[in-house]
């Protein structure tokens, strides 16, 4: 293939034919390929499917992290222990193309390597990489790990990102009417469109859309404008004249914000997100309008065909034979990580995700008397899963996760799992019953987590965050606990109002239901099956950014 005068490879559907570029620093497209850390590149990876599904004109560009994310393994003792190697894809073509950018005021070479849409039913897909023998050791190391702890990495990742995938574009005469930014890391991409376009921002707000997906300000990353004008963030701009664009006089340079005020238009990723932000960042001017479009995950790569087939056919045996297969086999993965053999016909619950605090893993420990008792009551059992990988530099959630090990040794009916990638996500959707969510409110964007728990005959059990709203009926396709005052009450007040909720809905509705009354456990894990099928698909997503963004 000729990359120099890139065509796209499939006929485009004339629905879909506005040309986009989206940019990410993390895709989660197939067990095989370690380009990602947890959520953002799940949603990533789903909407890169779709786009293929959809036969949208569409490419995404991201990085070819050398040693991934990390390689989740343990101590001697059980406990977490981040371990980095090498990647080899054999799967990736070489572009052929090397270019430079730069990058802390000095050259740096970029290679490109590119994904087939028919390798895993994506879009056209190009990964950036600096780790080629043209480049000193330092210009090597910016895409070996994603997401590194050092400021001035990251920063150069983010330059890499933006400008490396921007410049590539042009490489390879590829022209683009989006450029789409999902969260605010390839924003250098708009510094190097308005050096392009010669200082004309309104050129660049024609082109540009950005997805934010952080509900808070301060979760929002700010960096010294100084270390970022040093590091050649802002393709030769003055510090005053970013600060101008910015619309802050402050020396933390905002990069959602300054995103916000270079875009044509954003969206959050939920209705309920949407809301947050459009509230959180209203108090500054200039910024574009904040629509919303909820997650939403790719259904055919997700959802356990049989058991869809068995629900449809409305073969209540072969549905209940199908999912306590499924359990079977994710228990063998719990056996063979902890010795530990847990019974297909007990309901199991699991929470998995990215360890971060206010996702709260180990909340239900906090009443370590009430868990001690619903883990060892004999007539209504309950196993327990948790699985998730934290930052590797994240030492708070390291600890979450090292104490729930540490507990775990105390109950033969609890298990904590490493490798939290692809596909023991798959497998712990499959081998649970209940998909256990408990972010403070508002803090979880949208939490896509749930929805391919839903398509795995998995039912939520969650605080009423992010995505919930829209798909939730209580008692009927899931469980919602009541919202604690979540403006007015101190922390650990929410904490144990939704602590005692959980437990509450688990004694006295989940458990119960489950073991006295199957055919009605069933039911609600077909509604919840029947309820995010289209809804929470990403197709439907990938449809209303072209319909709503672009």
């Amino acid at each position: 293939m000729d990359f120099k005068n890139f065509k796209m490879p499939y006929s485009i559907n004339p629905n879909y034919s506005k040309r986009t570029a989206y940019f990410s620093m993390e895709f989660a497209i197939d067990q095989a390929l370690k380009i990602y850390s947890g959520g953002l590149g799940f949603l990533a990876g789903s909407h890169m499917r779709s786009a293929y599904n959809l036969k949208q004109d569409f490419v995404g560009i991201g990085i070819l992290w050398k040693y991934g994310y990390y390689d989740q393994s343990r101590n001697a003792d059980q406990t977490l222990n981040p371990i980095w190697t090498k990647k080899m894809y054999s799967f990736l073509e070489d572009t052929g193309i090397k270019f430079q950018i730069e990058i802390h005021n000095a050259p740096v070479w970029v290679k490109v390597w590119y994904l087939n849409p028919e390798t895993f039913k994506t879009c056209p897909m190009f990964f950036l990489s600096t780790d080629v023998p043209e480049n000193d050791h330092l210009s090597k190391t910016i895409s070996h790990r994603l997401y590194d702890a050092n400021e001035s990495t990251k920063l150069a990742q983010y330059i890499l990102l933006g400008k490396g995938g921007a410049k590539l574009l042009d490489e390879m005469n590829f022209e683009r009417d989006i450029y789409h930014l999902n969260e605010a890391h390839g924003l250098p991409a708009a510094f190097y469109l308005l050096r392009k376009y010669g200082g004309d921002l309104s050129k660049v707000k024609e082109k540009l859309v950005f997805t934010t997906h952080t509900p808070e300000e301060a979760g929002n990353e700010k960096h010294n404008i100084h270390l970022c004008h040093d590091m050649s963030y802002f393709c030769g701009l003055t510090i005053d004249e970013v600060k101008n664009i910015e619309g802050v006089n402050d020396d933390r340079f905002n990069h959602s914000l300054c995103a916000l005020r270079m875009s044509r238009i954003s969206n959050g990723v939920s209705q309920l997100h949407g809301v947050v932000s459009r509230e959180m960042w209203s108090k500054y001017p200039g910024i574009c309008e904040i629509k919303s479009i909820t997650n939403a995950q790719e259904f055919k790569y997700w959802a356990d065909k049989p058991l869809y087939d068995a629900k449809d056919e409305s073969d209540d045996t072969l549905f209940d034979y199908r999912k306590k297969h499924l359990k079977k086999r994710t228990f063998k993965i719990v056996a063979d990580q902890t010795g530990k053999i847990f019974d297909p016909s007990v309901l199991t619950i699991v929470w998995a995700r990215r360890f971060a605090g206010y996702k709260r893993a180990d909340l239900l420990l906090a009443d370590k008397e009430r868990f001690r008792k619903m883990l060892e009551n004999s007539k209504y059992p309950v196993q327990i899963i948790w699985a998730g990988k934290p930052y590797p530099m994240d030492y708070g959630a390291i600890s979450t996760f090292n104490n729930l090990v540490e507990e775990s040794k105390n109950h033969k009916n609890m298990a904590v799992l490493t490798g939290y990638e692809l596909s023991l996500s798959k497998s712990l959707k499959q081998g649970s019953d209940i998909w256990l969510n408990n972010p403070r409110v508002p803090r979880e964007a949208s939490g896509t987590s749930g929805m391919t728990a839903s398509m795995n005959g998995s039912v939520n059990l969650s605080t009423d965050d992010g995505w919930i709203p829209e798909f939730a009926k209580n008692g009927e396709n899931s469980f919602v606990v009541p919202q604690a005052d979540y403006k007015n009450w101190p922390q650990i007040e929410q904490d144990n109002f939704d602590l005692n909720n959980l437990y509450d809905v688990l004694e006295n509705q989940i458990i119960p239901t489950y073991y006295e009354n199957p055919s009605q456990w069933r039911k609600i894990v077909q509604t919840a099956m029947d309820d995010v099928k289209f809804q929470f698909g990403s197709d439907r997503m990938a449809d209303e950014y072209y319909k709503l963004l672009y």
